[in-house]
């Protein structure tokens, strides 16, 4: 007997994932969009397979803000293993290179402010950055010889968090761009010795935080309304923008594509991008230009 096709639900909403280790993110998102039975799935920043921590997952009409959370800044702790480098950069490739020393403490803590502010970094080959049309690690994993060219990264801190002979963990807050693998491995470079990331976990990316996120088997363990329980609003991920409250006559205008004329002595007459509420939920991204708002994405409906 045929099984019944599952109906896609038209959600939306934001859900602060905790990627577990050894799992993609595209596998995370189609695990999550079948978990969550939703007709449009979509993350905002790549994390490695290795990689674990936060993974923000868009349902529905929170994919129009992805790029919001994508350029939003990011956080990592991450741990360095002295001593060796390896072909990704981490501890899934094959140690390429050795050698004797480990450094001190002291000299880390010198070293970091080398690695702070907008900087040159060159991506690692095994990442996803197209060359002539294929993803790097595409062309890396074939066994051709990949050279990225260094470009400009900002790390807004970077401090040491504990330190031993053969390891060191630290955290990073940066920008979007900026690979931690590349950094580990320029760090040990920078000191006269080789390294690679054994470990590495997201904390933070935009306004989603750790103590927010939920992990797989938690997802799993709830029903329906519990998992729809989880999901944060599409205003959560356009808090650096200006909001626009509509009135209901503006609410119309504006779900059929028309622009509004703002009012009232506090309305803007011209803004950048900004984005249009009507009873607290986030209904349009666009613009204010001579006093009206322009939408350019509608964000109702699933």
């Amino acid at each position: 007997m045929t099984k019944p096709k599952r109906i896609k639900r038209p959600i939306s909403g934001w859900l602060i994932f905790d990627k577990p280790y050894d799992l993609a993110s595209t596998e995370a998102v189609g695990k999550l969009r079948w978990l969550y039975s939703a007709a449009k799935a979509g993350h905002a920043g790549t994390l490695d397979p290795l990689a674990t921590g936060i993974l923000p997952i868009a349902f529905g009409q929170a994919t129009k803000t992805v790029p919001m959370i994508q350029d939003g800044t990011k956080t990592y702790h991450f741990t360095v293993r002295w001593g060796s480098a390896t072909t990704t950069d981490d501890i899934e490739g094959e140690v390429i290179a050795t050698s004797p020393v480990r450094p001190e403490a002291p000299a880390l803590t010198a070293l970091l402010s080398r690695f702070t502010g907008t900087i040159l970094q060159t991506p690692p080959p095994f990442s996803a950055i197209r060359v002539d049309g294929q993803r790097a690690y595409d062309l890396a994993r074939a066994g051709e010889t990949v050279v990225l060219a260094p470009r400009e990264i900002t790390i807004d801190s970077l401090r040491l968090i504990a330190h031993s002979g053969e390891e060191s963990r630290f955290e990073a807050i940066c920008q979007k761009g900026t690979y931690v693998r590349a950094l580990a491995r320029d760090l040990a470079e920078a000191l006269g010795t080789k390294g690679h990331v054994t470990a590495l976990r997201r904390t933070a990316v935009g306004p989603f935080h750790e103590a927010d996120a939920v992990g797989l088997e938690a997802i799993e363990a709830l029903d329906e309304a519990g998992r729809d329980a989880l999901l944060r609003p599409i205003a959560e991920a356009l808090g650096e923008l200006p909001e626009i409250r509509l009135s209901p006559e503006q609410m119309t205008a504006i779900g059929h594509g028309n622009p509004v004329l703002l009012t009232g002595a506090r309305a803007p007459v011209n803004l950048g991008e900004a984005w249009a509420s009507f009873k607290g939920e986030a209904c349009a991204l666009g613009r204010v230009e001579a006093g009206h708002f322009h939408p350019s994405r509608l964000l109702s409906g699933g």
